[in-house]
């Protein structure tokens, strides 16, 4: 079926982790003028999250309608065996939106929505987000150096660090580059359906906490380039929604490897290849490693010296107490290399062991099953025993206040359904509140207060405003699957069947309909270094 484009008929904005606790001191303050009249006249709820509400699962739920045991996204990771790649595109097994549009003969312009590399060819033009090497590919083949020509300068992931005007001045050009691009997109492919994503109002609370200045700054310059837009191109409707919120970790971080090991269920080892293994696990216990100006040379005679030391039992998280209690730590730690603190760390055997928390923003536990991992110790006949004492174990957590450690307890597939759920991890956790954290440290006490002082919360944020949209409806119990069968049913099309999300009554409901089998292109691996560390940068890896 062809369709005439006509306009825009729906601008979609994406604010990473945006929520009413972050929204509504800007719209009193009168930060965000755009946004608050958008909110002001339009439907707006908090919009409930996923298990994980993190970035790199969250926004294919969005985008698909789908819960990650469909579209196969469970983190920022992939797992195969005991080894990982960070995701892609590759990795989501559902439609996205502007796939299903275009097979009705609408086009779309998508730019910066996460996990959207490598493209795939639609009726339109993409710009990949989050999870996407700096200068990617994108759609059709070429259109990021007319962008880059008729813009300038476009960074998928702006450069931090410098002083504090440095970085926040960093932040504006990112975000402005990200309004330049998507109006020139426009422009150029006059479509009916917009989507621009802005990850810097999440990035700015991970790189700097609670820093009032810092965020204004971030939200100002995207109101700005809402603003630019709306006034330039007239949208005929808008939707703001988010992934996720943010917010304080007023609670205790517990050490879920750690409470394994006591447990009887991880195995330790020292100066491997297990985990954790990220920059921030490291800095962790000795801080900014990475800033060491240490020579490789003698980086590796280190690095023997204290793998030496941690088979003895002198691992980097025994130094770095001994260190900090003698003010030490932080300086010490900034002339050590991250591949010295690693070599010296204590890390999960997986191999070895029953059980682990893999990744922290996979908010699960997965089982190391014969049959199914490369060296499983599980057998096939104790899985459902022990994977129920294991959820009864982690059910009783209590914090050191003698308050439950978690909301839920759970098994995958009392969360997730889909023909993805095996690869899900075997028990799923939420945190309680989220005011609580995870992390995969092996450190010997079992709680900490939280190195992230912010961090994700299950409650988002969804605001609609324009002519196809009735404003007066209420939007309550919104999730964030319903953003995509809605956009369906905006555009008078018959809402996919596999999609979980129910129509809000901001329009009418289409029809529901069987579309043909979806066809993803094979996986393929990310294998990109700087894409691992703005993640770990970030605190996500």
């Amino acid at each position: 079926m062809e369709t005439e484009d006509d306009g825009l008929r729906l601008l979609v904005v994406g604010l990473d982790a945006g929520c009413l606790p972050v929204l509504e001191p800007l719209f009193d303050a009168g930060k965000v003028p755009t946004l608050r009249r958008l909110f002001e006249t339009g439907a707006s709820a908090p919009l409930e999250s996923q298990l994980p509400p993190w970035t790199a699962s969250a926004w294919p739920s969005l985008y698909t309608g789908t819960n990650p045991g469909k579209h196969g996204v469970y983190d920022f990771l992939a797992f195969d065996g005991y080894d990982w790649d960070v995701v892609n595109a590759s990795h989501v097994r559902a439609r996205p939106v502007w796939e299903l549009l275009s097979d009705h003969g609408h086009t779309s312009v998508v730019v910066n929505v996460p996990v959207t590399h490598p493209q795939r060819e639609f009726s339109g033009a993409l710009i990949p987000g989050m999870t996407a090497p700096e200068n990617p590919p994108c759609h059709p083949d070429g259109i990021l150096e007319d962008v880059v020509d008729a813009c300038g300068e476009y960074r998928v992931y702006p450069q931090s660090g410098g002083d504090d005007e440095t970085e926040l001045e960093r932040y504006r050009r990112t975000i402005e580059g990200r309004g330049d691009a998507f109006r020139y997109l426009l422009e150029r492919f006059d479509p009916d359906f917009g989507f621009v994503q802005f990850q810097q109002t999440d990035s700015v609370f991970h790189e700097r906490p609670g820093d009032k200045r810092a965020i204004e700054a971030v939200y100002e310059a995207v109101d700005e380039q809402l603003a630019r837009t709306i006034l330039e191109y007239e949208p005929e409707n808008v939707l703001v929604v988010s992934d996720h919120g943010i917010g304080r970790v007023d609670g205790w971080e517990f050490r879920i490897n750690e409470f394994l090991r006591q447990r009887g269920d991880v195995v330790p080892k020292s100066g491997g290849e297990g985990m954790p293994t990220w920059t921030r696990a490291w800095q962790n216990d000795l801080l900014e490693g990475s800033s060491a100006g240490t020579n490789a040379a003698e980086a590796s005679v280190f690095e023997q010296l204290m793998a030496g030391a941690a088979r003895v039992g002198l691992t980097t998280q025994r130094v770095a107490a001994g260190l900090e209690a003698v003010g030490l730590k932080e300086v010490i730690g900034k002339r050590v290399p991250n591949e010295v603190i690693r070599a010296a760390s204590e890390q999960v055997d997986f191999a070895a062991s029953k059980a682990y928390l893999r990744s922290k923003s996979e908010l699960g536990v997965r089982i190391n099953l014969e049959g199914r991992e490369p060296d499983g110790v599980v057998s096939q006949d104790e899985y459902d025993e022990y994977r129920e004492a294991l959820i009864e174990d982690l059910s009783n957590v209590q914090t050191p206040d003698g308050d439950p450690m978690f909301d839920t307890v759970a098994p995958r597939e009392a969360v997730f359904d889909g023909p993805a759920l095996e690869s899900a991890p075997d028990v799923v956790i939420a945190p309680a509140g989220f005011d609580n954290a995870v992390v995969e440290t092996l450190d010997g006490e079992l709680f900490a207060e939280p190195w992230e002082p912010w961090n994700h919360k299950r409650t988002g944020v969804i605001g609609a405003a324009g002519a196809g949209f009735d404003e007066s409806v209420s939007l309550r119990g919104a999730t964030i699957f319903d953003v995509a069968p809605t956009i369906c049913s905006l555009f008078d099309i018959e809402v996919d069947e596999a999609m979980d999300g129910r129509v809000l009554p901001l329009v009418d409901a289409s029809e529901r309909t069987q579309y043909p089998e979806y066809e993803p292109e094979p996986i393929t691996a990310t294998d990109d270094d700087a894409v691992e560390d703005r993640l770990a940068d970030l605190g996500y890896l």
